[in-house]
């Protein structure tokens, strides 16, 4: 039986449209994704704090405003939901952690400051796994419920894949965008490392830690990137630049057919047979506007780099908890902060020279193609809720700080979404998102 139609399956642009010209309410969106919640959420579990009487209330106050005929802001009514780790005042924040149980913030996030300015409803806050690390959280992947939905950001990517939002917030510090968007079916984008303020944001590892979106769509991707992105002086990773108006990049056509890099990275043994078979099939798809390209043997140790400044980083950031409430973390959370307590200062220090050696590579690849494909995971999401899956095929590109976006094209013999990944020069984030676009089209179209 066909599914009922419904606004909420609106894309966020088109909601935006129709709440400008008056032919949709904000109230009215409100409560179609409102009911969507109450339809699906049982069985996914997406949402750590939900107040159906708080959304309509803002709807109400949005669908006022309009009536002043003052101007609109770009995102006027659209609802978002937001990572438990992104701080909301007077809105529970508990970072997925007991010891933060009831912890309420005085003041938002700067990327919840803009979102606010720009007349979006803040729907709720969505799951995230324990401290925004590889511990599995209570949320169920909308398309297939045995199956897990990533981590960390596995909330938000399953409230945009169930329908209930169009579009969600959430971080990246080694793979929680891109994986649990490819295996919830659903669009990720991780920015360029410090496009978007993290002033607010749980702070796990400042030399990794990115914040970016989930959407059903490029477009809506971009949409909400033109929101987000722009400097803060509290936070040291942003500077000062134009606006980078993504919408208009990525809704731009190429003025050339654009050229591909296959990157398998050193990581392809992880791969299994439906990706493998998978690229097999896009790089003849491709056939000449792709070539294929292998990492020097160096980019193998990435993974342990990354690994290196994460849970450094992390013992100093997460020192607290241990004095709050050691038997109140999980072992997957402990052990990390053991792990990262034991890495000594020289091979931390070591570590972050690293990402410009790694990036000098990148470079000269990308003067000869528009962007890489790469997997966004070794494949669908594997069955089992007790993992939050594999990022080894995200890791380098954050730990580059390149922007990645994961496009929902694949679809495993079980059934399951597959995503290609793609990625970008640092600071083109909207030339990549032309590119993904491009791409999403071309193997839509098949032609």
């Amino acid at each position: 039986m066909a599914a009922k139609a419904s606004v909420a399956d609106l894309t966020a642009l088109e909601m935006r449209d129709r709440i400008a010209s008056g032919a949709l309410t904000a109230v009215e969106l409100a409560h179609a994704c409102i009911e969507r919640v109450k339809e699906r959420d049982d069985h996914v579990g997406a949402w750590a704090w939900f107040d159906a009487d708080f959304v309509v209330a803002q709807a109400g106050s949005m669908d006022s405003y309009r009536k002043t005929g003052k101007p609109l802001g770009a995102l006027h009514g659209v609802p978002v939901g937001l990572k438990d780790i992104i701080d909301t005042a007077r809105i529970p924040t508990e970072n997925g952690c007991p010891i933060d149980e009831g912890r309420i913030p005085e003041n938002d996030a700067a990327v919840v400051e803009k979102l606010k300015s720009a007349g979006a409803i803040i729907f709720g806050k969505t799951v995230t796994t324990e401290l925004a690390f590889m511990h599995p959280s209570a949320t169920r992947n909308p398309a297939g419920p045995e199956h897990t939905p990533g981590g960390s950001s596995a909330g938000s990517a399953a409230a945009v894949a169930a329908g209930m939002v169009p579009l969600a917030v959430a971080t990246q510090t080694g793979g929680s965008i891109i994986r649990p968007a490819a295996f919830c079916g659903v669009v990720g984008f991780k920015p360029s490392f410090g496009a978007v303020s993290r002033r607010g944001v749980l702070n796990q590892s400042p030399s990794l830690d990115t914040v970016g979106v989930f959407a059903r769509n490029i477009g809506d991707t971009a949409f909400l990137g033109d929101t987000l992105f722009g400097s803060d002086p509290s936070d040291p990773a942003t500077r000062p630049s134009p606006p980078p108006k993504l919408l208009d990049h990525a809704k731009s056509d190429p003025p050339v057919r654009p050229t591909f890099a296959f990157v398998r990275t050193p990581f392809w043994e992880a791969a299994d047979d439906d990706t493998q078979a998978a690229f097999d099939e896009l790089t003849a798809l491709l056939g000449n506007q792709c070539f294929e390209i292998e990492l020097p043997p160096i980019f193998a140790d990435s993974q342990r780099i990354r690994e290196t400044i994460n849970l450094a980083e992390m013992a100093k950031s997460y020192a607290r908890y241990l004095k709050l409430g050691r038997d109140s973390l999980s072992p997957t959370i402990l052990g990390a902060i053991e792990s990262g307590r034991g890495i000594c200062a020289p091979d931390y220090i070591a570590a972050l020279d690293w990402p410009k050696v790694f990036n000098a590579g990148l470079n000269e690849i990308f003067e000869r193609c528009d962007a890489i494909i790469t997997p966004s995971a070794p494949g669908a999401a594997p069955l089992g809720l007790e993992t939050t899956g594999d990022p080894v095929f995200n890791g380098l590109w954050t730990l580059c700080g390149t922007p990645t976006v994961t496009i929902p094209v694949f679809e495993a013999e079980n059934g399951m979404p597959m995503g290609v990944q793609i990625v970008g020069p640092k600071g083109q984030d909207g030339r990549l998102l032309r590119t993904a676009r491009w791409l999403f089209e071309r193997i839509g179209n098949g032609d």
